[in-house]
């Protein structure tokens, strides 16, 4: 899957909670003295009890048939017996395997990351923090996420393995827990919203004993959002963007309900398939393509194309669009780590307001004249 499964990174919470009493105390997970800590993402609930924390995942991965349960158990914590047929995993965490790149600037932001001791392909990390602990040997490289190197997992014997499925045949994760690791699936990769995704977040803050940390992290994130939003509140949509670029004989671009195009739309700007319905994306023909997106004001190209020559190479047809003679032309994936790992597929779930941000200084520079670009990177 590689760097295709994270630039794919881009639904409905179903719970089902089954209730009882025991010596008049509640044994559910939920009651009326506990909420949702959840407030965007579609996919996580998390519900702080004294001693424990239930955290639920729905739609870890497209048309799943079951949602995952999972109890984070405090030391000397009483967790109900109706419970106790669920997930345990005792908290705060001291040492971690995470599988996407995407959850790297979570641990990093909660000061977490020298608990991390493994990850599948660590090439793919960009940040330096991190690489730093690869390259002195504390983060050690388990394999890939799709078949992961089970007796290397059991020799590092990490507290919990965080990592994801995509349909309903995991036999990687069933290996993993049948050798007696502890699992979790998270499914932030499912979440269309920019917070939502970014709330993920609050999941660590959890795992690692920083509830606090994590609110107070997350909150400045929502506000550094919505002031990007407040400055565009006025601005009309009046630029037209077209997103993506070949791949093979196809042209993907982003559904109108999708990740990406939510940006584009909290930026002001036009994005052309902004009506197609649907998340993810849809591939079609050059010819469509061109029809349609010939005088678009912007071109949001994909790939890691670092100049205008360069993308000319890669198709000698992209010249016939009015941004590549305008030179209106971006990309997100340019900036890469010191072995190869694309800063954008690793850090913008986190930072929302950043990639927003970016998008603003491409549609409405005025707006922000002294900004400077996080991810975005024009194309010369």
């Amino acid at each position: 899957m590689r760097f295709s499964f994270y630039k794919i990174l881009l639904v409905t919470i179903l719970f089902s909670f089954i209730g009882c009493q025991k010596n008049e105390k509640k044994d559910t997970i939920t009651d009326a003295n506990t909420s949702n800590s959840i407030q965007y993402a579609k996919s996580l609930a998390i519900y702080k009890h004294e001693g424990y924390t239930v955290v639920t995942v729905s739609n870890p991965w497209p048309d799943a048939v079951k949602n995952f349960t999972y109890i984070l158990k405090e030391k000397d914590g009483i967790v109900p017996d109706s419970l106790k047929k669920y997930n345990q995993i005792s908290v705060p965490l001291q040492s971690i395997v995470v599988t996407s790149t995407t959850n790297i600037p979570f641990l990093e932001m909660l000061g977490a990351e020298k608990s991390l001791v493994g990850f599948p392909h660590t090439d793919y990390v960009s940040s330096e923090k991190t690489r730093a602990l690869i390259d002195a040997g504390l983060v050690k490289n388990v394999g890939q996420n799709e078949k992961l190197n089970i007796e290397q997992l059991i020799e590092l014997a990490p507290e919990l393995i965080v990592t994801f499925g995509i349909d309903n045949n995991n036999p990687s994760i069933e290996n993993l827990q049948k050798s007696g690791l502890k699992v979790l699936i998270q499914a932030d990769w499912m979440e269309q919203s920019p917070l939502g995704k970014a709330e993920w977040l609050k999941l660590y803050g959890a795992l690692f004993g920083k509830e606090k940390e994590a609110d107070i992290l997350f909150s400045t994130i929502v506000k550094e959002y919505n002031n990007a939003l407040a400055l565009v509140a006025t601005k009309k949509p009046t630029s037209t963007v077209l997103y993506g670029s070949m791949y093979q004989d196809q042209w993907f671009v982003a559904k109108g309900s999708s990740w990406v195009a939510q940006f584009m739309k909290d930026a002001k700007a036009n994005y052309l398939w902004a009506a197609l319905e649907g998340t993810g994306s849809l591939g079609l023909s050059f010819e469509n393509i061109l029809d349609k997106a010939k005088t678009a004001n912007f071109w949001i190209a994909t790939g890691s194309f670092k100049s205008l020559s360069e993308l000319e190479k890669a198709n000698p047809h992209y010249s016939q669009f009015d941004a590549f003679t305008n030179k209106t032309i971006y990309t997100f994936e340019g900036k890469m780590g010191a072995t190869g790992g694309t800063v954008f597929y690793e850090l913008s779930p986190a930072r929302p307001d950043l990639v927003l941000k970016d998008y603003i200084k491409i549609f409405h520079p005025e707006l922000l004249p002294n900004y400077t670009f996080t991810f975005a990177q024009k194309l010369n």
